[in-house]
């Protein structure tokens, strides 16, 4: 256990009337005499708790009623504590023992009326992708070691081979996880999905020491898929997508523009294949302006969807009406 939750476990115990001694955390925690002194002395001394000592029942109390550590019972550390716990459980992560410790941890550490906040934090991402743990602590050590790590790789629709990696960054993109970094294989950086990774373990060899790497450049374009930029595209929105959009970013170098129609949207792209699946996920609320390029590609996609349903026959159904989120 760690000094904080001793230090925390103390406080609570005095505040409760329970009147602590060294024995209390020689006997919870399974610490030396010393260790559990020095925590009472930086309790009393560094933290200024008002602990006093009563002879009679052989233990601490505090002579102030209502002293609090700081940040104990604060909402927006408590807050910030929970989303960690449940972010981590949505991206794939749940599974990690450290996060199972962190979810124990918080729950020593907060008064009963503070896990309120705790049980009315509710987080769903959808399409979330399971992870193997022990790839992901595999890459998280090879980042910190900074040692090449060799694992097999199967790409969309491609057949799995043996890729050695000098791991750069690990991302978090709208719930995956990937791994970006120089792949010898290819002689260049590359993107990884780790859901795509088996067999992971860390290389024989340290990374290059020249090994450049510019973060600038996954936060050129919009999207996963990164890259110089090849155009600026232009998106328009009208009705409730318009009032969605006004409010939601999408890159940082993107431009939101009131017209008479809706709402322009411009933003520099490198791929289009994510930007048309969001163009595309408001219907006919959203148009592509430009480039030509992508108003050609948004008009094969919608064509080839409206072939999909050019001869299905429509039956009645009592399915209630879509509506949009308002």
């Amino acid at each position: 256990m760690s000094f904080l939750e001793r230090v925390f476990y103390f406080h609570q115990e005095a505040s409760q009337g329970n009147f602590p001694n060294a024995r209390t955390l020689i006997e919870h925690f399974e610490v030396s005499l010393a260790t559990a002194r020095r925590d009472i002395n930086y309790l009393r001394d560094r933290l200024f708790a008002p602990l006093a000592f009563d002879s009679k029942r052989n233990g601490f109390y505090y002579q102030n009623e209502g002293f609090r550590l700081p940040f104990e019972e604060s909402p927006r550390i408590v807050f910030l504590l929970a989303m960690l716990g449940k972010f981590a459980e949505e991206a794939g992560l749940g599974s990690l023992p450290e996060v199972r410790q962190l979810e124990q941890r918080l729950a020593t550490l907060i008064s009963a009326d503070y896990q309120k906040i705790v049980d009315s934090l509710f987080c769903q991402w959808i399409e979330v992708e399971s992870i193997d743990h022990t790839i992901f602590e595999t890459i998280i050590e090879a980042v910190v070691k900074k040692r090449l790590i060799v694992f097999e790789y199967r790409p969309i629709g491609g057949q799995s081979r043996e890729r050695t990696v000098a791991p750069l960054q690990i991302i978090n993109y709208q719930g995956r996880w990937y791994l970006y970094g120089f792949c010898n294989l290819r002689l260049e950086n590359r993107l990884f999905h780790i859901a795509r990774i088996s067999k992971a373990a860390l290389g024989n060899s340290p990374m290059p020491a020249d090994l450049q790497f510019d973060r600038n450049h996954l936060i050129q374009s919009f999207g996963i898929f990164q890259g110089k930029p090849r155009y600026q595209a232009e998106i328009l929105f009208t009705s409730k997508a318009a009032d969605l959009v006004r409010k939601q970013h999408w890159h940082k170098d993107q431009e939101l523009t009131a017209v008479d129609d809706g709402l322009l949207l411009r933003l520099p792209v490198s791929d289009s294949r994510e930007l048309l699946m969001k163009v595309l996920q408001h219907g006919s609320l959203a148009r592509v302006i430009s480039p030509p390029e992508l108003v050609m590609q948004a008009q094969k996609e919608t064509s080839a969807m409206a072939g999909l349903y050019s001869t299905v026959k429509i039956v009645k159904t009592d399915l209630p009406e879509i509506t949009s989120i308002t």
